[in-house]
């Protein structure tokens, strides 16, 4: 005579186990999901700026986008990153890319207004792209740190239909009233609006 038990068998227990985590397994992970949604700009790491250092908007519905803002920080990476989540420095840039291997991070969405240009008229129908660097140390200038930004200068361009040119894409020494000189001297504007427009 064969003997039943009322307790489920460890086989089946195990099995059921696996089972239920199976559809858990399928789904991506959250941060993973809640990281894409966050950026506009795919290959670009989420690193919010403090929400005192931009103004929210609707771009481009609330203002109309004309211009790419090409920056060169005057710092390193990680304390870029650290200003821009400063409420005191009231200073953003919507992206910034390391010089090293032109590793990209988004700081503020750009439906929204980073304050980047000085000048809240470009601020409002710009896109600022921080560069890791000094105007006066071309070697951070690295060819990885021109492909990536021209790849995202590119994709920008393409999402708001801004003319790939030097009119369009403009040095923040090119916005009116500005004080500042970066890119400075040693950026190639040659090389990086070709970058840009074979990407």
């Amino acid at each position: 005579m064969e003997r039943t038990s009322s307790s489920p068998s460890r086989r089946r227990l195990l099995k059921g186990a696996a089972l239920a985590a199976l559809p858990y397994a399928l789904l991506p992970d959250a941060r993973a999901t809640a990281q894409a949604e966050a950026v506009d700009y795919p290959p670009a790491e989420w690193v919010p700026a403090t929400t005192s250092n931009y103004t929210a908007a609707n771009r481009p519905t609330s203002h109309r986008l004309d211009y790419v803002i090409i920056h060169v920080t005057q710092e390193n990476y990680s304390d870029t990153l650290s200003i821009f989540r400063n409420p005191q420095k009231k200073v953003s840039a919507h992206y910034l890319v390391r010089s090293a291997d032109g590793h990209v991070a988004q700081c503020v969405r750009e439906r929204d207004i980073a304050w980047h240009a000085g000048n809240w008229d470009y601020n409002t129908r710009g896109i600022g792209i921080e560069h890791e660097g000094w105007v006066d140390k071309p070697a951070y200038f690295t060819n990885a740190l021109y492909e990536e930004s021209a790849k995202l200068t590119a994709a920008i361009c393409d999402r708001y239909g801004i003319p790939k040119d030097r009119a369009h894409i403009l040095g923040h020494y090119q916005v009116p009233g500005s004080d500042h000189t970066d890119p400075g001297p040693n950026w190639d504007w040659t090389r990086f609006i070709r970058l840009v427009n074979f990407a």
